[in-house]
């Protein structure tokens, strides 16, 4: 079983964690559907800096599961957009990403997430991606990062990066293929009842 932590803050967009949570539980369940002694691939923890709820963009309330000291040892890393600039330049927050990209397998960012990531200098000599409204800002911020804004995420190996919102379902179903395989992603999409698109170059519909 595979953990993927999901860090949340104040102004963290829904979407961008509700959509690559649904992915991995659903995925979970559909997996254990199909072989019932079958170990679940997933399991989802929610982060924060700090203990509490945080409050997500329109006022949704969130209570993590975890904090950036007390979290159970991760081996997918997912980093939410929204209005992150408060988190940009947090100490403790760039020295965890540091600390958690050196011992996982996967990190990934979805929509506004990359100014995290950038900020910390993981994504330094990369090609990335990010909302489109957001693409101008990310490389003139960043300026040792290659940003494009073509497709729906972009998988550099060990770190990946999405587009908007919805694009980082996309991206999570990528990576349900990725680490358990094409056909748990697949119907997984089919029990969320989601459309797929399982080409990083698609755009959206």
């Amino acid at each position: 079983m595979r953990t993927v932590g999901i860090y949340l803050y104040d102004q963290v967009e829904v979407l961008d964690f509700a959509g690559p949570f649904e992915v991995f539980t659903t995925a979970s369940r559909v997996a254990q559907r199909q072989q019932a002694d079958a170990t679940q691939p997933f399991r989802v923890v929610t982060i924060a800096r700090q203990s509490g709820p945080v409050t997500a963009r329109a006022g949704l309330s969130v209570l993590p599961t975890h904090t950036l000291a007390d979290h159970p040892p991760l081996d997918v890393l997912i980093v939410p957009g929204g209005d992150e600039r408060a988190e940009r330049g947090q100490a403790d927050l760039i020295a965890w990403l540091h600390t958690q990209a050196a011992r996982i397998e996967l990190l990934a960012s979805v929509c506004t997430g990359a100014f995290l990531l950038a900020g910390a200098g993981l994504l330094d000599g990369r090609t990335v991606t990010t909302h489109w409204e957001d693409v101008t800002e990310l490389a003139d911020a960043f300026p040792k990062l290659s940003v494009v804004d073509t497709g729906r995420w972009i998988d550099d190996g060990h770190i990946l990066t999405s587009a908007g919102m919805s694009a980082g379902i996309d991206m999570s179903l990528h990576l349900v293929a990725r680490l358990a395989g094409n056909k748990l992603a697949m119907a997984t999409a089919r029990q969320m009842d989601y459309h797929w698109q399982d080409s990083p170059s698609e755009s959206p519909s």
